[in-house]
C-alpha cells in the first residue's frame, strides 16, 4: 500500500477552506486540496439524524447518474484518524440497530 491518502474535512465557509488549504499546502503537509463549494454534509451529532448511503449503492447510482462516461468513483479506506473523530463516526454510523 502506498503511503498516499486522502484526508477529506469540511469548513465553516468559504474563506476558512481557503486559509486551511493554502496553509496545508504552503507547509508542505498537501500537494493538492480541492475546495468543493456548496457540500452539503448529512450526519448524526449530539441526536440528530443522519442519512447512511450504502457503498454499492451509491457507486452503482453516481455510475448511472453521471455524465462522464468514465467517472471518479473511489471508496478509500481510513487508514488514521483523529481518535475522537473516529470514536464519533463508530458511534454515528455503526450497524444499524
Amino acid at each position: 500500500m502506498t503511503e498516499a491518502l486522502v484526508l477529506l474535512s469540511t469548513a465553516p465557509n468559504e474563506g476558512e477552506a481557503l486559509r486551511l488549504a493554502r496553509a496545508l499546502v504552503e507547509e508542505g503537509l498537501a500537494a493538492c486540496v480541492n475546495l468543493v463549494p456548496g457540500v452539503r454534509s448529512i450526519y448524526r451529532w449530539e441526536g440528530q439524524t443522519c442519512d447512511a448511503a450504502r457503498r454499492e449503492a451509491l457507486t452503482q447510482r453516481l455510475l448511472e447518474l453521471h455524465p462522464y462516461e468514465c467517472p471518479e468513483a473511489l471508496a478509500l479506506p481510513v487508514v488514521a484518524g483523529s481518535e475522537a473523530y473516529l470514536a464519533w463516526l463508530q458511534a454515528s454510523c455503526g450497524e444499524p440497530s
